[in-house]
């Protein structure tokens, strides 16, 4: 029996990207930017778009787009008086509205829901280094991190320059929500980081444990997902989804007062 080498690798870019996915989760569940974090991923749908027409990789394209747009939220948050999540709905909807229009008929289908099987070698390393790049800079940070959400003022009377962690988060996000298009779609990439932290939260005493279980949750769901779709030759991003929907189902039964 022939290995198939595609879907090995498709199953461990998967993989890595379900870990660092529900890894950040558990920190935008802290901050109370679950929403926010769902709107953020239709931010690269122009960029997808443009790299499509532009003949280049849709990462590069959906993480440019996600960058600026992080630059632009960040400043707009110092700057006025709306709250962030008023500023990513203005970036989600005006972004999605420019993808839709940008991105050709037979793209926009894998661009909202992804094609995980049509990853490359290249692909696969690169998403490997840029999901351990992401635990090894958060679990840094994550002490920091969690000082400015108990009290933002405590944390700055520390000396933790909050602005510049807030920034690194939202960069992380930037990263993971590009490599994840792949995988389910920037549609419902927003999932991917949710739901498994959410899953995490219902059984976890300690944040140790919520970060754990967020990035072990996440890995199962990818891993479960792409794995059901090839058996069943159905769409893995969808597949994903679901697999982290029932997890969050079971650990409503193990969930602690």
């Amino acid at each position: 029996m022939a290995i198939d080498f595609q879907f090995i690798t498709s199953l461990i870019i998967g993989i890595a990207i379900g870990a660092a996915s529900g890894f950040l989760g558990a920190f935008m569940i802290l901050k109370r930017m679950a929403l926010v974090g769902d709107a953020l991923t239709h931010v690269a749908l122009p960029g997808i778009g443009f790299a499509l027409l532009l003949g280049i990789n849709p990462f590069f394209g959906a993480f440019a787009l996600l960058f600026l747009a992080m630059i632009l939220i960040w400043k707009l948050e110092q700057r006025t008086d709306l709250s962030i999540e008023t500023i990513v709905g203005i970036f989600f909807a005006s972004s999605l509205a420019i993808g839709i229009l940008v991105i050709p008929d037979l793209e926009l289908y894998e661009a909202l829901f992804g094609d995980i099987s049509r990853v490359g070698l290249w692909d696969g390393i690169f998403a490997l280094i840029a999901a351990g790049g992401i635990f090894i800079i958060m679990i840094k940070i994550a002490d920091k991190m969690l000082m400015g959400i108990i009290s933002e003022d405590l944390a700055i009377s520390s000396g933790i320059k909050i602005r510049r962690l807030n920034f690194i988060f939202l960069f992380l996000v930037a990263v993971i929500v590009a490599l994840g298009v792949k995988v389910v779609g920037s549609l419902l990439m927003g999932g991917l980081v949710i739901i498994p932290a959410a899953a995490a939260r219902n059984i976890s005493r300690s944040f140790r444990q919520f970060a754990f279980w967020s990035s072990i949750f996440g890995l199962i769901s990818a891993g479960c997902g792409i794995y059901v779709a090839k058996i069943f030759a159905i769409l893995p991003g969808p597949t994903v989804i679901l697999f982290s929907a029932a997890i969050f189902l079971i650990s409503l039964i193990f969930k602690r007062r």
